[in-house]
């Protein structure tokens, strides 16, 4: 078994860097002081680090070896939601947190789950209270989570702040989903669009042209028209398929890892024409669901805000929460902030405004939320109804068109038989 005085391994086997070195996966076996065998794992930039690690933990006649990596999937976010799912349940039961984390740790398909999951179970079992454990892995549990963890834990309601937590998540995962479904229809669309098309030019029109040569006669305007593309198309193929690929690459690339590319991006998403909207109300709807949850979880509201920005996914959001923190901690009403924000409609403002005054803040904004999120799914549904016609006039026209140039030689010359 992992002891508590064992370092904690890596989430993932391979190798990692850590101050500027690189880390690797060791597995040990030895005796404590107690003269009892105990083995763990621990990442280390060398097996030399690990034997001074364990001798000075009162570890003898160590064997370390170096382990090997195991495939597993990435940790996702519906992973995260999961866990924090069963979790509560098992607390709920009234199973023991060290015992429920054992039991969800070796019941998950994904070894990358279930080593970041001991891990954690390893500080906990060594002291640490449970919200610090989780903010050692930032990259899988956002301060918001860390927050009601610790609300949770310093109140004695836990396991319903877990459910609460794990509720928020799965309706952010849906809202999440349903944009992705949205977007994904018509850019697998485009692709195979753009595979048709390519294939088409560098193949069939080409074999075509080849046809119409051997008659001799003039061509129809419309039929020169697209074997000129078409030939455009084959002396230069390599650029009119690597530019619009590396373009794309390059874009998201861009995207992912630059800050200002994700601010312009924020910013211009927001007003694009129908796909705007719909970013707009998921924005809206996680904006309330995140501060609904955390303000009924028991969290002040100036140190709520701190989280509701960020978990909003959308730059301007997080200033105009900025903003609306800063108005708040001076003494403004949260309605009157959010009002001054500009970036919330009327509607928003309203159902804050009579929170407050009503004293069920947290039950209006998640009333606000379940709106937004019913918007965003009518409109999804919506979208996907108009873009399926749309897109079928369009290719329609397109691989019609190219198909007709061809034929309308052999038309005219049956014509003329």
């Amino acid at each position: 078994m992992v002891t508590a005085a064992n370092a904690r391994a890596a989430a993932k086997p391979a190798p990692r860097k850590a101050g500027g070195k690189k880390e690797y996966l060791f597995r040990w076996e030895g005796k404590n002081r107690q003269g009892k065998i105990i083995k763990g794992e621990v990442a280390a930039a060398s097996e030399a680090v690990v034997s001074t690690q364990l001798r000075r933990e009162g570890i003898i006649g160590a064997k370390i070896t170096r382990a090997r990596s195991r495939s597993g999937k990435r940790i996702s976010t519906k992973d995260i939601a999961f866990f924090t799912r069963q979790l509560s349940t098992m607390l709920k039961s009234g199973v023991p947190l060290v015992q429920s984390f054992d039991i969800v740790a070796k019941g998950h398909s994904n070894p990358n789950m279930t080593r970041l999951l001991l891990d954690i179970k390893g500080d906990v079992e060594a002291g640490s209270p449970l919200n610090v454990a989780f903010a050692r892995y930032p990259l899988y549990f956002d301060q918001l989570y860390c927050n009601l963890i610790e609300v949770g834990e310093q109140a004695g309601i836990l396991d319903t702040l877990l459910e609460r937590l794990a509720a928020y998540q799965e309706k952010i995962l849906s809202i999440k989903s349903k944009i992705k479904s949205a977007l994904f229809y018509p850019c697998a669309i485009i692709v195979v669009a753009f595979i048709v098309v390519a294939v088409i030019m560098l193949f069939v029109i080409p074999a075509f042209k080849e046809t119409f040569e051997s008659f001799g006669a003039e061509l129809p305007a419309l039929t020169q028209y697209v074997i000129n593309i078409s030939d455009t198309f084959v002396a230069y193929w390599y650029i009119f398929i690597s530019v619009p690929v590396g373009g794309i690459w390059f874009f998201f690339y861009s995207w992912k890892r630059s800050r200002p590319m994700q601010i312009f991006m924020d910013r211009v998403t927001l007003k694009f024409p129908v796909f705007g909207d719909i970013l707009t109300k998921s924005a809206i709807a996680r904006w309330n669901r995140t501060l609904s949850t955390m303000f009924s979880a028991g969290v002040p509201l100036v140190e709520a805000l701190d989280s509701v920005g960020g978990a909003s996914g959308n730059y301007v959001y997080e200033q105009g929460t900025k903003g609306i923190k800063s108005a708040v901690s001076s003494g403004t009403s949260l309605a009157v902030a959010v009002q001054m924000s500009e970036i919330f409609p009327n509607l928003v403002v309203q159902m804050v405004s009579i929170g407050e005054e009503a004293g069920s803040l947290d039950a209006m904004l998640g009333k606000v939320a379940d709106f937004y999120e019913q918007e965003v799914d009518d409109a999804v549904t919506a979208l996907s109804s108009l873009m399926e016609p749309m897109i079928m006039v369009v290719l329609g026209v397109l691989i019609g068109g190219m198909v007709v140039a061809m034929y309308l030689p052999i038309f005219k010359l049956g014509g003329a038989i």
